[in-house]
């Protein structure tokens, strides 16, 4: 059985051709001592120098020449010793070298690294928080440069800093409030004479801008998912492409021709969408279109925004439009915004405007960036990054259950006879839910889950 004390190795560097690869051991500084001796018989590496050596297998004959870098703890990457080998990046030679470590280290219960088994040691030993554990995968699987960038403040302790800063503040209000009450005669004087509604008011209002902060860190990382619906033949291919900068889907004059979603992956402002252009949605005895528009309606179940596409130059497309539309929401998540958008606004010889719709030419461009900017104030997106960070949705979680049991304490601070006991309560669990982000009250399944889904290697 595998254990958090094993030493454990792997591969650092991407799958694939490179011009450096880097195989990573670590462990503690035993096991590392003697692995050195093992593979480099008298030998000795001076820490945190890069040492030009030859890598031999059993036989003696050299696999390659590289660099060996040594870290003894607690001061490396995991908190244990760690050691890298740096060699040529061919898949062949660090197959080759890999094969011969863990030969060398068998004996010594070298075992390959689990998925994200590095950095897992590093928080477990002290060396991250969990929020800054989870910004290292998000780094990596960053798709923008404003998500890259926020991930990289959330891993050198942003996100962090802006918890321990409101948790700090609950703590402080709640240790005054248990400290009143072995004096349940003094309660509403407690109240007045430490201001509590002030600091609550504070707290409140440090939160909400955390809150803010967080929702938009969560849409740099997840991105959005915009799934375009309509009638066959109104143009939700030519969006599809005019949004893309590409030909990513055909576009003829033959109503039905997408049968199949088709994704693409955009930037908007710096925030990932991913478009999805759907088979047109109408009553059809094709057995293949029938099955385009169920999957259709199954991007539309997952979808965060739709844009449900009408042909402005058709007289009968508005009547076409409100049956697709009707059919597709059914289908539709509730609380996903549908935002729509006549098309065709090029052919159309006159129109009037109605509120709170779109009107654009795929073709032209006509209308395209106030479509750009109604999608990103419809997720909620606003232009200030500077201090962002990246945000899981298990973060949102945590958040809205602190927000649930902060409101819980508002009432119970405000009223007549301020309920101390409950209001100290509360407080606790506010920390608590806070302290999930963090990991300082996270249950080893979650951190199992979390861990598992980073690369390996890292």
């Amino acid at each position: 059985m595998n254990t958090d004390k094993d030493p454990i190795v792997a591969i650092a560097t991407a799958a694939g051709r490179g011009g450096v690869g880097i195989i990573r051991l670590s462990g503690e500084e035993s096991f590392i001592t003697h692995f050195l001796n093992e593979f480099f018989p008298l030998d000795s590496f001076k820490p945190r120098y890069a040492h030009y050596r030859q890598f031999k297998d059993e036989d003696g004959q050299v696999i390659d020449d590289g660099l060996v870098l040594y870290f003894p703890a607690p001061k490396s990457y995991t908190g244990e010793s760690v050691v890298e080998l740096q060699s040529h990046g061919g898949p062949v030679i660090l197959q080759m070298m890999l094969r011969q470590v863990l030969k060398v280290g068998a004996k010594l219960g070298l075992r390959l690294a689990e998925p994200g088994e590095f950095t897992k040691r590093a928080f477990l030993n002290g060396r991250m928080d969990l929020s800054q554990a989870e910004a290292v995968a998000d780094l990596i699987d960053a798709t923008t440069e404003g998500a890259a960038r926020a991930a990289s403040r959330s891993l050198n302790g942003v996100f962090s800093e802006k918890v321990r800063e409101i948790s700090e503040q609950v703590i402080e209000l709640r240790a005054l409030i248990e400290a009143i009450l072995d004096f349940p005669e003094e309660e509403i004087d407690f109240i007045q004479s430490t201001q509590a509604r002030k600091r609550m008011d504070r707290i409140q209002e440090s939160f909400t801008k955390f809150r803010q902060m967080s929702k938009q860190g969560s849409i740099l990382r997840e991105g959005v998912t915009v799934v375009l619906v309509g009638s066959p033949n109104v143009g939700k291919s030519s969006l599809m492409n005019t949004l893309s900068g590409s030909d990513v889907a055909i576009v003829t004059d033959v109503a039905g021709t997408t049968r199949d979603k088709i994704e693409n992956d955009i930037q908007i402002g710096g925030v990932p969408l991913r478009l999805v252009d759907t088979a047109g949605v109408r009553e059809t005895q094709d057995k293949v279109e029938a099955i385009g528009i169920e999957r259709t309606l199954q991007a539309v179940e997952k979808a965060d925004v739709i844009l449900h596409l009408v042909d402005l130059s058709s007289q009968t497309s508005d009547e076409e439009g409100q049956a697709t539309l009707s059919r597709v929401m059914q289908r539709v998540k509730r609380g996903v915004p549908v935002i729509e958008v006549f098309n065709k606004a090029d052919m159309a010889s006159s129109y009037e405007e109605k509120e709170n719709c779109l009107y654009i030419s795929a073709k032209t461009g006509k209308g395209i960036e106030q479509l750009k900017q109604k999608l990103l104030s419809i997720v909620g997106w606003e232009s200030n990054t500077e201090s962002l960070f990246l945000a899981r949705e298990r973060h949102l979680q945590a958040i809205e259950c602190a927000n649930e049991h902060l409101v819980l304490a508002r009432q119970f601070i405000d009223l007549p006879n301020p309920a101390l006991d409950l209001l100290a309560e509360e407080l606790r669990l506010t920390n608590d839910a806070l302290g999930e982000i963090v990991g300082e009250t996270t249950p080893d399944d979650i951190l199992g889950m979390i861990f598992s889904r980073f690369c390996i290697g890292k």
